[in-house]
């Protein structure tokens, strides 16, 4: 899937997290078990196709962010919005380097023998749809849109 610019405005109201984590591996670790516990409040069952993808995508964006947009002693932001309007969950990933934007990785893939950068590849693989967003000076969020159960 190609990222694209198009999001969808979360309604006014809409069940989310919003929660700053440390850029550190830990605090990656910690975004993607906050997804599955989330998902789960919000009746998505732990372990569900949904749910492993969702912490999957969480973890991945969490990963890049503290890989490629990490600022030595800023946050990185995690934010789900569940979206049963628009039948997804919503993963953002805010951080501090807007101007290192991700790379499609479909136009410009990893070489074959790189022991990274397929992440995104998954996120697109797993999403309905991703894309990137430089919403001021300070920072850019990437997100994902994971399809909820039907």
């Amino acid at each position: 899937m190609k990222p694209t610019n198009i999001s969808v405005k979360p309604p006014t109201g809409a069940p989310h997290l919003a929660v700053r984590l440390s850029s550190t591996a830990r605090g990656a670790r910690l975004a993607r078990r906050l997804a599955g516990q989330q998902l789960a409040a919000w009746e998505i069952p732990y372990g569900s196709g949904t749910s492993q993808a969702v912490a999957l995508v969480t973890a991945e964006l969490a990963a890049n962010a503290i890989t490629h947009g990490r600022t030595p002693g800023r946050d990185f932001r995690l934010t789900l919005l569940l979206l049963p309007v628009h039948g997804v969950v919503r993963v953002e990933v805010t951080d501090t380097r807007p101007g290192r934007l991700p790379r499609d990785p479909v136009a410009e893939p990893a070489a074959p023998d790189a022991p990274s950068g397929r992440g995104l590849l998954l996120v697109a693989a797993y999403a309905e749809r991703w894309g990137c967003e430089v919403r001021d000076a300070y920072t850019k969020t990437v997100w994902a849109e994971v399809a909820l159960p039907r």
